[in-house]
């Protein structure tokens, strides 16, 4: 009787063992196939730009010139404070309006609250490339000159609804209580949005602003669309020079360095605020 409960016990273990196994298995194979690009990527920016070797010898060389070349002609400095600018005019608006917009939504009980809630949502089933021609034509009309604030119109519009519908979830799960007593000594209704509310609100402000962030920093469609001259392009409009036509062969290694320049800021900030990314997620997903 005992040795067949430990038989069954080594089975167990044996079987387990195996299980754990294949599973480290496949999430190290995941991970290669994840990574093996980055590698990729990441050696042939550091070849010389005239270097045509197979990109899959990795690290067989180590130089700087693709990357002063890529700086050079981005104009670097000048299309890292265009993004920034775009990125960080964007997102404050964002936040700022969706979380405004949800605050009613969330607390209004009434037919009205509920249709603007799906008007909200509606927003996320239409992309902006399918009516960017009329969105152009209404630009024009309306004799809205194509800078570099001209695209952060599309961003922000573009963002609102699923901010909006993040901040939403977030505050239904937030107790109407909290905001009594601010009620019973008085405070208005801004007054209990920016004192009480929008503090609690920090887990989904934080995921609202990286997720945008990421999209708006890494999309080349609406600057390329609405912004003219040269020296008020963002970074990924920038990288496109690099990709050549029939005359001008695409400059690779050069191209990849640039890459790596124009996702420099992003893990930078990544690797700081990645805790607060985390958390928030979660805790969106917890009270949505």
């Amino acid at each position: 009787m005992v040795k067949g409960k430990a038989l069954k016990e080594v089975e167990k273990t044996e079987s387990f063992s195996l299980s754990v196994l294949v599973i480290y298995i496949l999430l190290i194979l995941f991970c290669l196939i994840v990574i093996s690009p980055l590698l990729i990527v990441f050696s042939s920016s550091l070849r010389e730009p005239g270097n045509m070797q197979s990109p899959l010898n990795l690290f067989v060389q180590f130089s700087l010139k693709s990357y002063r070349t890529a700086y050079s002609k981005m104009n670097y400095p000048m299309q890292l404070l265009n993004s920034i600018m775009t990125t960080g005019g964007s997102v404050v608006v964002i936040v700022l309006f969706a979380s405004m917009a949800s605050y009613p939504v969330a607390r209004i009980k009434k037919g009205l609250s509920k249709g603007l809630y799906y008007f909200f949502i509606a927003g996320l089933v239409i992309p902006a490339q399918m009516v960017i021609v009329p969105i152009a034509q209404i630009f024009g009309g309306l004799n809205i000159p194509n800078t570099r604030f001209t695209p952060m119109i599309m961003f922000i519009t573009c963002s609102l609804p699923f901010s909006t519908f993040l901040f939403t979830g977030f505050l239904k799960g937030v107790p109407a209580e909290v905001e009594e007593s601010a009620f019973l000594d008085g405070a208005n209704l801004w007054q209990r949005y920016r004192q009480i509310v929008f503090p609690l609100l920090k887990p989904a402000t934080v995921s609202v602003i990286i997720t945008q962030s990421l999209w708006i920093w890494n999309d080349y469609f609406f600057p390329m669309v609405f912004i003219s001259k040269s020296s008020q392009y963002s970074l990924p409009v920038g990288m496109i020079q690099f990709l050549g036509d029939r005359e001008n062969p695409a400059q690779w290694n050069v191209l990849f360095a640039a890459c790596v320049l124009c996702a420099l800021p992003l893990i930078v900030m990544f690797t700081f605020l990645q805790k607060q990314f985390i958390n928030g997620i979660a805790a969106g997903a917890v009270k949505g």
